[in-house]
């Protein structure tokens, strides 16, 4: 399955974006998603992910994001408020087959299918 990110932008803080992943190849709904994030001079981080009808997010991003599909659009979003400075980063997002992540949704070395990131900015 390919994967393509997209969404990403300069925004103040406050303020609401949207990143889409679009999948091509396979029906995305058979598919665990996971969004994870990178900020300049750290390691990838897990941000939210959607398994089945079951939704993840790290704590930092609990209340402000939402993780959903679209299955007549083959996406998966994360939908962004309240943003914050410390949300600044590049954002990508992955695939896997539920079975072969088997729970463990927030560590991006399980997952085989990513798209691009996407840079998100969040200025002060």
């Amino acid at each position: 399955v390919q994967l393509q990110a997209s969404g990403g932008g300069l925004v103040q803080a406050g303020d609401s974006l949207r990143l889409s992943c679009a999948a091509s190849g396979r029906t995305f709904s058979n598919y665990a998603v996971g969004w994870f994030r990178q900020a300049p001079g750290k390691e990838r981080v897990f941000v939210a992910a959607i398994v089945w009808n079951n939704r993840y997010y790290t704590d930092s991003v609990k209340g402000r994001f939402t993780i959903f599909r679209d299955n007549a659009k083959n996406t998966v979003s994360l939908q962004m408020f309240s943003l914050k400075p410390e949300d600044t980063a590049v954002y990508s997002c992955a695939a896997e087959v539920p079975v072969i992540l088997s729970g463990t949704y927030y560590r991006p070395e399980k997952y085989r299918y990513w798209g691009q990131g996407t840079l998100v900015t969040v200025s002060s």
